[in-house]
């Protein structure tokens, strides 16, 4: 990739930051539709079902939009891409409340899923970049800001709907001021563009051998993720007998560790590289399911799911940084990685509920775990490629150079 001339440590520092408020603002447009759905399924006149066939919609629109991302940021370069893509999804967040039935709902989600597929990819290459061009790890931190973003949505979300705002204007503001605050945030993070002589990707690129690998590894940690945010308390209200409170705080608790742990992730990767800290994590994660499974006391299981959180909050982050540096095409690996990790977030929810439903929860964690044994197996390949002179043996993060 060609680029900027001056990349100065305090250019590098200010883009860094952007693209820390590029994640931030995309997360937050997450947090601000989930606490609405409520709103939209009453809307829409929806039952459960339904609403189920409609929320499987942007995975579906994320999945089959991906692929395009490299083209188009090939012939637009990163900053560029980025502005655009990241404007249509932002702006997406005001068309599903304004669904009046299920068949507009579904088409407004799958664009909504196909415009977060688009940025995902554009903003995560331009993580990698940025965190190459460092030469230190700063993928954990950027993914903890997209948490942090979140956080913030889905509390001004849940202020809004106590305050009894119609959805349709609660979502409405929240897209332009968070349009306005992405457009802002893009114009620092590198400009960046694929060299002249290079070939442009395919419309629909096939993501390489190495990535689907890594996207294995990725699938197993979003697999554990989506299970414990959607079942963590059903699990402690059903099989502990929990009140309604604990059980609500065991799902707060998980997403405010991983949150917390990836904003700390960045030092942990840099000192012990990727393949060790995701080795370890997955034992943390081996534990914590452990603990949830085995030991039948609420407080036991929220210990586990912390736990869990805690072990694989870095995988992602650090998957698609492997992935951007698996081969020449750096956003048609992350594409490949991001769809697999969609595909996980889609079906771990439904298939902890058909274990559930052939025998218990207590099975269908146990399956979460074997999952997180998974991660300590297949950690090697996340391992940065070696550079051609000497670093052949290294599990940091390897500069790339402007």
């Amino acid at each position: 990739m060609t680029g900027e001339s001056d990349l100065s440590p305090a250019r590098l520092r200010h883009a860094r930051f952007a693209i820390a408020a590029v994640f931030c603002a995309h997360g937050a447009v997450t947090g601000s539709f989930a606490t609405r759905i409520p709103w939209i399924q009453e809307h829409a006149q929806l039952g459960a079902g339904t609403l189920g066939l409609a929320l499987a919609f942007p995975a579906l629109g994320a999945a089959l939009a991906m692929p395009l991302a490299g083209r188009i940021n090939h012939r637009f370069g990163a900053r560029t891409a980025l502005r655009g893509m990241l404007a249509l999804w932002t702006l997406s967040l005001a068309l599903p409340s304004l669904a009046p039935d299920l068949w507009t709902l579904c088409a407004a989600l799958f664009v909504y899923g196909a415009t977060s597929g688009l940025s995902d990819v554009a903003m995560n290459a331009l993580g990698v970049e940025t965190e190459n061009r460092l030469g230190r790890s700063v993928m954990s931190s950027l993914h903890g800001m997209w948490s942090v973003g979140a956080l913030l949505g889905s509390a001004a979300g849940t202020v809004a709907a106590h305050a009894g705002t119609d959805a349709r204007l609660h979502h409405l503001v929240a897209a332009l001021a968070l349009t306005a605050a992405g457009l802002v945030a893009v114009r620092g993070v590198l400009d960046l563009r694929a060299e002249r002589e290079a070939e442009a990707p395919p419309r629909f690129a096939r993501p390489p051998k190495a990535a689907l690998l890594i996207g294995g590894v990725g699938f197993c940690a979003v697999f554990a993720e989506g299970a414990s945010l959607d079942w963590s308390a059903v699990y402690l209200r059903d099989v502990l007998d929990a009140a309604a409170g604990p059980a609500a705080a065991s799902t707060t608790a998980f997403a405010l560790t991983m949150a917390l742990a990836r904003l700390a992730g960045d030092r942990v990767v840099d000192r012990f590289g990727a393949v060790r800290t995701v080795r370890a994590g997955g034992a943390l994660a081996v534990a914590g399911g452990l603990v949830v499974v085995g030991v039948r006391h609420p407080a036991a299981a929220m210990a586990g799911f912390a736990l869990i959180g805690l072990g694989i909050a870095v995988v992602v982050p650090l998957a698609f940084a492997a992935a951007a540096r698996s081969g020449p095409a750096p956003a048609q690996a992350i594409a490949g990685v991001a769809t697999i990790t969609y595909t996980s977030g889609l079906i771990a929810p439904s298939a902890i509920g058909a274990v559930a439903d052939a025998s218990s929860l207590v099975v269908s964690f146990a399956l979460v775990t074997l999952l997180a044994c998974a991660l300590t197996v297949g950690a090697g390949v996340l391992r940065p490629r070696p550079e051609p002179v000497g670093s052949a043996n290294r599990d940091e993060p390897a500069p790339i150079r402007p």
